[in-house]
């Protein structure tokens, strides 16, 4: 699987927050038929990570709430020997603080600005930040950010070791468009997650990247469709990543026709984020 360097893994599509911006609302409004929340079942994670080479950043999240997973540190265990990251609102990071700090290399906190939560989600991260021993906690501020909370994790950067502030432009509950900003296109011409990433919904389904999808527009297949390998394996992952309809999506990029591939007819983003 060479050039693969991240994929994306949704061990829970269940989320506590009711976030403005987030699409799940909308699609639990006018779609409640898709809006099927769970979790993805231990043996399922177990066959993925089997799969995975070694070096690729894994990122246990896609829609959902990951600190949610009932069998969390088994499914961080399962994964030991990568680079692990995950998205979080936060909330319980110190009921989970134990497991993070033993597998995860990297973790970011989503917080909007505004948000009723807010101050929860701050009050309880700097608690998190006194671990001595910790991974890297990355504040993700969706939106405009006010001077006082940039001042505030700017502070953590200067007191506490291995804390980064990195803002992101809010886009349409939708899916990634109309952007509060214009958003970056890479000197290379084609979709950057397109070219080197993989996701993974609680059901097993793959697609090239992690924008929102509830229509199932760029699926590329399951993991458990492919056929089983020569050496008794299944390649399902390997399949999806060298099958033709990934390389085709590809080659539409490179031609300047974005317009032919499902989804990203519709997306703005093209895997350069913007703050």
């Amino acid at each position: 699987m060479h050039g693969l360097s991240g994929i994306n893994i949704e061990l829970t599509s269940r989320c506590q927050k009711a976030c403005h911006c987030c699409g799940r609302r909308k699609l639990e409004r006018e779609h409640p038929e898709l809006a099927k929340y769970g979790d993805m079942p231990i043996e399922m994670v177990k066959r993925i990570a089997d799969q995975i080479p070694p070096g690729v950043f894994i990122q246990l999240h896609r829609d959902g709430e990951p600190l949610l997973y009932p069998r969390f540190d088994e499914a961080l265990k399962l994964f030991s020997g990568h680079y692990i990251g995950l998205n979080t609102n936060g909330k319980l990071l110190m009921e989970k603080a134990e497991a993070i700090r033993t597998y995860l290399s990297t973790i970011t906190i989503s917080i909007i600005p505004d948000d009723p939560e807010e101050d929860e989600q701050l009050d309880i991260a700097q608690r998190f930040l006194e671990f001595e021993h910790r991974p890297l906690v990355i504040f993700r501020m969706l939106g405009q950010i006010d001077h006082t909370r940039k001042e505030l994790i700017d502070s953590w950067t200067r007191l506490y070791p291995k804390v980064m502030l990195c803002h992101r432009i809010l886009h349409s509950p939708d899916g990634s468009f109309d952007y509060e900003k214009r958003t970056t296109k890479p000197e290379a011409g084609l979709c950057l997650e397109m070219l080197h990433k993989l996701a993974i919904d609680r059901f097993g389904n793959v697609y090239p990247c992690v924008r929102f999808d509830p229509l199932k527009k760029n699926l590329l297949g399951n993991v458990d469709d492919a056929p089983w390998g020569l050496d008794g394996n299944n390649n399902s992952l390997l399949h999806a990543w060298l099958g033709k309809k990934r390389k085709q999506w590809i080659q539409h990029h490179i031609d300047g026709r974005r317009d032919l591939v499902p989804l990203c007819k519709d997306c703005d983003f093209w895997g350069c984020p913007r703050g």
